[in-house]
C-alpha cells in the first residue's frame, strides 16, 4: 500500500531509505535560502542535512520570490523529500533540512522577520543569473522594474537585493551582528557582484547603511556542481515504485557534487560544511573559470548545437560522434588554453570527467532545461572565453559555432511558433523576425543585441568575422552538413 511522505512514516521508512541520521525536532533555522529550487534542494541543502547530526542550529528556511508551487507540494510532508541520486543503481536519501517554507509576494513581512532573527547567521541562494538584476557591465540595473520598485517599498520587496539590503538595515537597526549572504549561482566572482550589488542599493536607501555593511558584511564567492535534471511524473513514479511512498517533489541528481566557498568567516559563525566535503579556499577563481568555462559553457553549447540536432538530452547530443568530438576539441584547444588550474586539479582529467559525467545513460538532462536565460549566460559561459582568446591571439572558431548556435535556434523558435524564455525576450525576437539567411545581414542584427554583446566585444577584430563564418556553416543545409561543420573546417 502507497503512503505519502510525512513525518509521520519517518519510523516506518521503507528499505532503501535510511533514517534522518538526527532527531529533526532538535533542528532549528540558522539559514535562509532564497531561490528553493531543483538545484539547491539536490545540493546546499543535501550538504547541510548532512551536518545537522553535528549541529543541528543550521536548519533551512526557504524562500520563494515567485511561486508558491513548491510549499504547497512539500508543506504536506512537512517539508520532507527524496533526494535520488542516479548512478549504474539509484541510490535514495531522506532530506529533512528544510524545517520552513516561505513565498515572500504571500508574506514579505514573514521573510523579513526572519531575516531579522539573530538565530539566523547565513542567507544563501540560487535564484539564477538573471535574480541579481544586472546591466551587461556588472552594475545593479537601476532602470529594472523590481529595483525600482523595492527603493520605493523596503517593507515587501521583489528582489533578493531589496531583501537583503532591508533585512540588514533591520539588522544593524536592532543591534544585531549582520548575517553572510552566500551567492551560488553560476555567475563569474558572485560574491564580488552580489556585494557591488548590495552596496549600490544600500548607498541610495541611506549612505551610512552602505558603510556598514562594508565595513560588517562578508560576502564570499563560490562554486557549485552538480548536474541536477529537472522533476518529472517518471521520477516520481520511479520513487514511488521503488520505495512505496508517494513523494509529490522529488529531486534528482548525479553522484557527482562540488561546493567551493572562499574563505572569509575568521569572524563569522559558519556551518561545518567542511566536514561533509564542502572545500574552503583562499581563491575560488580558478574553481569557477574552470567549471564556468568548461563544464558549463560546454553544456550552452550542446543546449543550441543539440536541439539544431534534433536531440532532447545532454547525453542524446553526446552520442553523436561528431557532437562528442566537437566537444572535446573545444576543451582542449579553445578552452583549457586559458585557464589555470586550480591546487590538484588536473585540466585534462577534470574534462574527461565532465565527458564522462555528459554521456551518464541514467541522467535525463533535457537540452532545454539549459537553453533558457541565454542573456544572462552566454556572455559567463561562452563570450568571456571568446574575448580572452582574441585578446591573446587564440583560436574562437569552435566557440564561434556554440554561439552561431544560439542565432539558430532562437531563429528556429520563432519559425516553429515556440517560447523564447529569457528576460530580453522581445528583443530576441525582433531580431529573430528580422533575419534573411544572409549570415553577414543576420550576424549585425544580433551584435546590436547590447545585453548580450557589449560594443568592446562585437567590434573586436575578428569576432564578427568569425561569428558570420561558423553561422553560414550552420545554417546552410541540412542536419548532417549541420554535424560536419563541428569540425571547424569551414572557410
Amino acid at each position: 500500500m502507497d503512503r505519502s511522505l510525512s513525518s509521520e512514516v519517518l519510523c516506518q521508512l521503507p528499505r532503501g531509505l535510511a533514517p534522518l541520521p538526527y532527531d529533526r525536532s532538535e533542528t532549528s533555522i540558522g539559514i535562509v535560502h532564497f531561490g528553493p529550487g531543483g538545484f539547491h534542494r539536490a545540493h546546499q541543502a543535501a550538504y547541510t542535512d548532512s551536518i545537522l547530526s553535528i549541529d543541528p542550529s543550521w536548519a533551512i528556511c526557504g524562500v520563494s520570490l515567485r511561486s508558491s508551487n513548491l510549499r504547497d507540494a512539500i508543506s504536506r510532508q512537512d517539508n520532507l523529500y527524496t533526494l535520488a541520486i542516479l548512478d549504474e543503481k539509484t541510490e535514495y536519501r531522506l532530506i529533512g533540512a528544510i524545517k520552513e517554507l516561505l513565498v515572500a509576494p504571500e508574506n514579505p513581512d514573514a521573510v523579513l522577520t526572519k531575516l531579522t532573527d539573530k538565530d539566523v547567521r547565513i542567507v544563501t541562494a540560487t535564484i539564477t543569473e538573471k535574480g541579481y538584476c544586472l546591466t551587461l557591465g556588472g552594475d545593479l540595473d537601476m532602470e529594472h522594474h523590481d529595483i525600482i520598485h523595492d527603493l520605493s517599498n523596503s517593507s515587501s520587496p521583489r528582489t533578493f537585493i531589496g531583501y537583503i539590503v532591508e533585512g540588514l538595515r533591520r539588522r544593524r537597526e536592532a543591534g544585531f551582528a549582520p548575517f553572510i549572504p552566500i551567492s551560488c549561482d553560476n555567475l563569474a566572482e558572485n560574491g564580488k557582484h552580489l556585494k557591488k550589488s548590495v552596496l549600490q542599493f544600500a548607498n541610495i536607501v541611506d549612505p551610512k547603511l552602505a558603510t556598514w555593511i562594508e565595513s560588517k558584511v562578508a560576502f564570499p564567492c563560490t562554486m557549485v556542481d552538480s548536474i541536477t535534471p529537472a522533476t518529472d511524473d517518471s521520477l516520481r513514479n520511479q520513487v514511488n515504485s521503488d520505495l512505496g511512498i508517494t513523494d509529490k517533489w522529488p529531486i534528482s541528481r548525479e553522484p557527482f557534487t562540488q561546493w567551493v566557498i572562499e574563505d572569509v568567516f575568521a569572524n563569522y559563525p559558519v556551518p561545518p560544511w567542511d566536514q561533509v566535503g564542502v572545500t574552503f579556499t583562499q581563491d575560488v577563481r580558478p574553481y569557477e573559470e574552470a567549471k564556468l568555462r568548461l563544464l558549463n559553457g560546454c553544456h550552452s553549447a550542446l543546449a543550441y548545437i543539440g536541439t539544431l540536432a534534433g536531440e532532447e538530452t545532454v547525453a542524446g547530443a553526446m552520442a553523436l560522434p561528431e557532437i562528442s568530438t566537437y566537444i572535446t576539441q573545444m576543451m582542449r584547444e579553445e578552452i583549457c588554453p586559458g585557464l589555470g588550474a586550480p591546487d590538484g586539479m588536473e585540466l585534462e582529467t577534470y574534462c574527461q570527467a565532465i565527458r564522462d559525467r555528459f554521456t551518464n545513460p541514467n541522467i535525463e538532462y533535457r537540452l532545454s532545461q539549459i537553453a533558457g536565460d541565454s542573456s544572462q549566460k552566454i556572455p559567463f559561459r561562452l563570450l568571456q572565453t571568446i574575448e580572452d582568446n582574441l585578446n591573446k591571439g587564440r583560436s574562437i572558431k569552435l566557440l564561434s559555432l556554440a554561439v552561431a548556435a544560439w542565432m539558430g535556434f532562437c531563429i528556429r523558435a520563432v519559425q516553429n511558433n515556440l517560447p523564447i524564455n529569457d528576460p530580453v525576450k522581445d528583443q530576441i525576437l525582433a531580431i529573430a523576425c528580422n533575419t534573411t539567411g544572409n549570415a553577414e545581414h543576420d550576424v549585425s542584427l544580433f551584435l546590436e543585441l547590447e545585453e548580450m554583446f557589449p560594443t568592446q566585444l562585437s567590434t573586436k577584430f575578428g569576432f564578427k568575422e568569425s561569428l558570420t563564418a561558423a553561422y553560414e556553416a550552420l545554417t546552410e543545409g541540412n542536419r548532417q552538413s549541420l554535424l560536419s561543420s563541428l569540425t571547424g573546417e569551414y572557410d
